[in-house]
């Protein structure tokens, strides 16, 4: 590891490859685990006798401690505190892998919402380090971090499905060893990356900010959630109920999931040269277009279209991300945790009315409605601030 850590990326813009890399493959192992529930919710909605409304809760839930994100990152700022980075993937896996022990929906509920605190403390400070070690190519390195992230959730299912065939709901906790050895080596290698250096600057510089880049990034995330829970929380439970065995069902969300890891890896660079706001165009045009395909199509024409579908809808985190990070420099954790709650405030309602939706009007018209809501996203993508070359560095 280079010497003179303090001498960071954004400042001799050099893309210190070893460091994200690191932090990316922590963010790989961390979100296998939390990426559990979705292919593990046919078993739990059998074994404690949960509707779709219930089982949706359980993922919003998870969620719920986003709300603690603009506090994570303040903290982060202002004391680097790369230690929720560092121990989180230990305690979300032993969490993760403890959900079939839990003898009610109440208990299980209980559970997922301390996951989430786990979840929230890596993901507020994370994108903040990643930012730091980055120089001006901010697109590249959470291109980095989110295709970690979107492996993790392509492989999350697969080795849930396995684990659970091999050890039963009941006795996953042995495969959590993996999320401690992570943390182990995150200490390791982590322990002189700072998040973000100390300035004497106050948060109502960014206020000016706030208007002209979180309101119309919350319109498009309003507009763009409910079809990607739909796609994300319910794709195992529709393709259960079409049939699928559980092993299919959580084949089809890694099958998209992994078509988000080449997009992540692709349009955060992209980006860097052609601007956030063209490729954010292009994802709110083709996304809904392929889910309304997917609904219409069946067997082998089941897989390229959800590669379509993971390409073109996941693959615009690290757009996201790297915008926040580029109009809020001397404040990254706060604006990353700032952005984290206001992708809270509109996922959890969307959770839960695409689940309301589908025990009344079949999951299939869920799917669809939240298709051609996301077509609102356009006129907002408009409303963003025009890049620049200064904007961009």
């Amino acid at each position: 590891m280079p010497k003179n850590l303090d001498t960071t990326a954004s400042e001799n813009n050099s893309f210190q490859s070893e460091q994200v890399f690191v932090i990316s493959s922590g963010h790989f192992v961390h979100d296998v685990y939390s990426a559990f529930l979705a292919p593990l919710l046919p078993l739990l909605i059998e074994k404690l006798s949960l509707t779709l409304t219930m089982a949706g809760s359980l993922s919003a839930f998870m969620q719920f401690p986003a709300l603690l994100n603009p506090l994570i990152g303040r903290i982060a700022d202002k004391s680097n505190a790369r230690y929720f980075v560092v121990f989180a993937p230990a305690v979300t896996a032993t969490l993760m892998t403890l959900m079939g022990l839990a003898p009610n929906y109440y208990a299980l509920l209980a559970l997922l919402i301390v996951v989430g605190i786990s979840v929230a403390s890596f993901h507020a400070p994370a994108p903040a380090m990643i930012a730091r070690v980055s120089g001006n190519r901010v697109g590249k390195a959470m291109g980095w971090f989110m295709a970690g992230g979107e492996l993790g959730r392509t492989l999350g299912p697969i080795f849930a499905v396995w684990a659970v065939t091999t050890f039963t709901l009941e006795g996953m906790s042995r495969i959590a060893i993996l999320g401690w050895l992570t943390s182990i080596i995150l200490f390791w290698r982590l322990k002189d990356i700072p998040i973000e250096k100390k300035e004497r600057t106050g948060l109502r510089e960014v206020l000016p900010k706030l208007r002209t880049i979180f309101l119309p990034l919350a319109f498009i995330l309003l507009f763009r959630t409910f079809m990607t829970v739909s796609m994300t929380t319910y794709l195992p439970i529709f393709m259960n109920l079409k049939g699928a065995t559980l092993w299919l069902a959580g084949a089809a969300l890694s099958i998209m999931e992994s078509a988000g890891v080449i997009g992540a890896l692709s349009i955060g660079a992209i980006s860097d040269r052609i601007g956030r706001r063209s490729v954010l165009l292009y994802s709110a045009i083709a996304s809904p277009v392929l889910i309304i395909a997917f609904l219409n199509v069946s067997g082998w024409l089941l897989i390229p279209v959800l590669l379509g579908v993971g390409f073109t809808s996941l693959s615009v985190g690290p757009v996201f991300l790297a915008l926040i990070q580029d109009h809020f420099p001397k404040h990254r954790a706060s604006a990353n945790g700032a952005y984290m709650l206001l992708a809270f405030l509109t996922r959890f309602p969307a959770t839960i009315l695409v689940g309301l939706v589908g025990d009344k009007f079949g999951l299939e018209n869920a799917f669809l409605w939240s298709a051609l809501l996301a077509f609102l996203v356009i006129p907002s993508i408009f409303m963003l601030p025009k890049e620049s070359k200064e904007a961009l560095v």
